[in-house]
């Protein structure tokens, strides 16, 4: 028996996953999360084969901004002796998302569109500790891996999607302990690889390139 936590936001997202989950008799939902800290939780509680895991949560009780289901998949990967896969389940596929989920620790990564024909095969696979991925996302990092000249690294895809936020290099440098010396090479690599020479132009191009 496969035993599953349903890590999402959303109720009706968590709703609909057990139903069509719950159809299958070698799979069982133990249990559900509504943050990434709830996640982390009952990971660490034990009993979990596999986490279906939401990518980012919203607003937690107290007000603050929650863990991303990345960083909740690193956490648990951290602090569980024998932790459970963790499948992602989510709407982003931008190469920024699903490079840190994948350096995270999930083993699979899947958009809710997906049918449920694949959502239970991807589960089968991902219980075992098998790659499972959305043919989208499968495609995506085929086409990065033929185009390494434009790759950017999972550190520079943080760096950017914080220049797309719009910080500046001392608040990046913060978020990402790191010292802005450290930032500015990044942003450096970037510019080169994408062949730009500003923060909007890199920004421009890594939309166009789907890493944003």
């Amino acid at each position: 028996m496969i035993r599953i936590l349903l890590a999402d936001d959303h109720e009706i997202v968590r709703l609909g996953l057990r139903a069509v989950l719950e159809a299958e008799p070698d799979i069982s939902i133990v249990g559900e999360a509504s943050t990434a800290e709830e996640a982390i939780m009952a990971a660490q509680a034990g009993g979990i084969d596999l986490i279906l895991m939401d990518l980012r949560f919203g607003a937690g009780e107290a007000g603050r901004k929650v863990a991303t289901g990345a960083d909740a998949t690193a956490e648990i990967r951290r602090t569980v002796p024998n932790p459970p896969h963790v499948l992602m389940v989510t709407n982003y596929d931008t190469d920024a998302d699903i490079l840190g989920a994948i350096e995270a620790g999930a083993v699979g990564y899947l958009l809710k569109d997906a049918p449920p024909k694949e959502l239970i095969a991807a589960v089968r696979s991902a219980s075992c500790g098998d790659t499972a991925m959305s043919a989208v996302v499968a495609d995506r990092l085929m086409t990065r891996e033929e185009t390494p000249q434009v790759a950017l690294t999972p550190r520079e895809l943080q760096v950017l999607t914080l220049v797309a936020d719009g910080h500046s290099n001392r608040v990046i440098g913060f978020n990402l302990e790191l010292s802005e010396a450290t930032v500015k090479s990044h942003l450096v690599h970037i510019y080169d690889k994408l062949g730009v020479r500003s923060r909007t132009s890199a920004v421009a191009s890594a939309r166009e390139l789907g890493y944003l």
